[in-house]
C-alpha cells in the first residue's frame, strides 16, 4: 500500500516540476542570432553596457560593438532607457548573450528606408560628404548616396568647377530633403534623390532666374548643347543662347569648333525676353576685339594686297593681312557693267585693292578694284611712294674717326 501510495505521488511531483520549470523560464522566447530585440539598459560601465532583453541574465554590448557606438548616442544613454539591440550570439563560450547597438540601428534604418521608398515620402537630413559622383547623406545608421543627376536643379545651378571639391565642397553641412529611390541591403546600396523630393520644376526655376537677371551681368555657366545656330549655356539653372555670331570674334561655321558640351564658360547677358522666357548671352563680348587692333593698321585710300576668298552675286570678299576680310561690292570691281564678280575675278586671285571705307564698329572694310588707279588718290599714292623710298634709302656713311673729309 505504501508502495502504491508512493507511485501515486510521482505524477504530482512531475506536475510540480513542470510548474517550476515554467516559472523558471520555459515560456521565455529565447533570443536567436539575427533577432532585433527591445531591451532596457541595466548598467553602463567603461567599455561595456548590460542590456536586459527578458532573459534570466542580461546581454552585453562590449569590445568592438561598444567602440562603434557613435559618441553622441553613447552620451545620451542612461540606465533604464529602452533601446533596440541586435543578437550577435545567443550564448558565447562563456554563456554570455552578445548584443550590438549599431547593427540594430542599421537594421531599423534599412526597414525605414524600404518603407520610405514604398511610400515615396521625403525626409530631411544633412550633407556630410561627397565623392566624384555626388553627395553623401546619412539616414539613421546608414550612409545614402545622392548622384549628381539627382541633386535639385537649383543646387546644381550653383555647381561649377572641374573637381569634386569645386563642385560639392561648399555643400557639406547644408540641409537637404531627399527621397529614397533604391534600396539593396545585400549590396549595402541606398540611393537618394533630392530632385524627387523637390517641387521645383525646370520651368519654375527658369522663371525665377529670368526675374533676377539683368542685362550686362557677367555669369559663369556650363555648355549644355550645341546647334548649328549657336550654343546653349546653363546659368543658375536656366539655359540661355549664345548665337553663333556671339561665340567668337573669329569667323566660325559651327560652335563645336571652339566649344564642347560640359565646358565651363564666362558669359555676358546681352538680352532678356521675359515674355518669351529667352535669355541672350555672349562669350565674345568678354574678349578683346582683335579686329579693332588690326583695323588700326588701315586707312581710307590705302592700297592693300588681298586674296579673293568668296564670290557672291553682290560682290567679292578678299582676305587682307592678319586674316581681316573686306568686301569688294560688284560696283567697285570694274569700270564696265558686270552681272557677276566671276566675270572678272575667281577665288584665289591675289589682287591690289584700295580701301574706300572703314567701319570698325561693324567690322567692315569696303574695298575697290576699279579705283586702284583713281586720280582722286594720286596725291596719297605719291606720298606713300615717297615714304617707302625714304625708308628704303641707304643711310649715309659717317667718316671714321681720324679720317679727313674731302673739301
Amino acid at each position: 500500500m505504501e508502495q502504491n501510495g508512493a507511485q501515486g505521488a510521482m505524477p504530482e511531483n512531475e506536475n510540480n516540476m513542470a510548474d517550476l520549470l515554467e516559472q523558471e523560464g520555459l515560456d521565455i522566447d529565447f533570443p536567436k542570432a539575427g533577432d532585433i530585440r527591445d531591451g532596457v539598459i541595466a548598467s553602463i560601465s567603461q567599455g561595456q553596457i548590460l542590456v536586459s532583453v527578458g532573459t534570466k541574465s542580461e546581454g552585453v554590448i562590449s569590445g568592438r560593438e561598444f567602440d562603434q557606438i557613435p559618441e553622441e548616442d553613447l552620451k545620451e544613454m542612461k540606465v533604464g532607457q529602452e533601446i533596440k539591440v541586435y543578437v550577435i550570439t545567443p550564448e558565447d563560450s562563456q554563456g554570455t548573450l552578445v548584443l550590438s547597438f549599431n547593427r540594430a540601428q542599421e537594421a531599423v534604418s534599412w526597414d525605414k528606408a524600404e518603407a520610405l521608398m514604398e511610400s515615396k515620402a521625403s525626409f530631411s537630413s544633412k550633407i556630410i560628404g561627397y565623392n566624384k559622383g555626388g553627395l553623401i547623406v546619412p539616414m539613421g545608421g546608414l550612409r545614402g548616396f545622392v548622384p549628381a543627376s539627382q541633386v535639385s536643379l537649383s543646387r546644381r545651378a550653383e555647381v561649377s568647377g572641374d573637381t569634386p571639391e569645386d563642385r560639392f565642397g561648399a555643400m557639406v553641412g547644408s540641409k537637404i530633403d531627399v527621397c529614397v529611390i533604391e534600396v539593396d541591403r545585400e549590396r549595402r546600396r541606398l540611393i537618394l534623390s533630392e530632385r524627387a523630393a523637390s517641387t521645383e520644376t525646370r520651368e519654375s526655376l527658369k522663371e525665377r532666374v529670368i526675374d533676377e537677371l539683368q542685362e550686362g551681368e557677367i555669369r559663369v555657366g556650363r555648355v549644355t548643347s550645341l546647334a548649328d545656330f549657336g550654343a546653349f549655356v546653363n546659368i543658375s539653372g536656366a539655359d540661355g543662347l549664345v548665337h553663333l555670331s556671339e561665340i567668337s570674334w573669329d569667323r566660325i561655321n559651327h560652335p563645336s569648333e571652339v566649344l564642347e558640351v560640359g565646358q565651363e564658360v564666362k558669359v555676358k547677358v546681352i538680352s532678356i525676353d521675359r515674355d518669351k522666357k529667352r535669355i541672350g548671352l555672349s562669350i565674345r563680348q568678354l574678349q578683346d576685339d582683335p579686329w579693332a587692333a588690326k583695323a588700326n593698321e588701315f586707312q581710307v585710300g590705302q592700297l592693300v594686297e588681298g586674296t579673293i576668298t568668296r564670290l557672291t552675286k553682290f560682290g567679292a570678299f578678299a582676305r587682307l593681312q592678319d586674316d581681316v576680310e573686306g568686301l569688294i561690292h560688284i560696283s567697285e570691281i570694274s569700270e564696265k557693267r558686270i552681272e557677276h564678280p566671276k566675270e572678272v575675278l575667281k577665288e584665289g586671285d591675289v589682287v591690289t585693292l584700295r580701301i574706300i571705307r572703314l567701319d570698325p564698329e561693324n567690322h567692315r572694310i569696303g574695298l575697290s578694284l576699279r579705283r586702284v588707279d583713281s586720280m582722286a588718290f594720286a596725291e596719297m599714292d605719291w606720298q606713300t611712294l615717297l615714304d617707302e623710298e625714304l625708308m628704303n634709302a641707304p643711310e649715309a656713311e659717317e667718316p671714321e674717326e681720324g679720317e679727313a673729309s674731302e673739301e
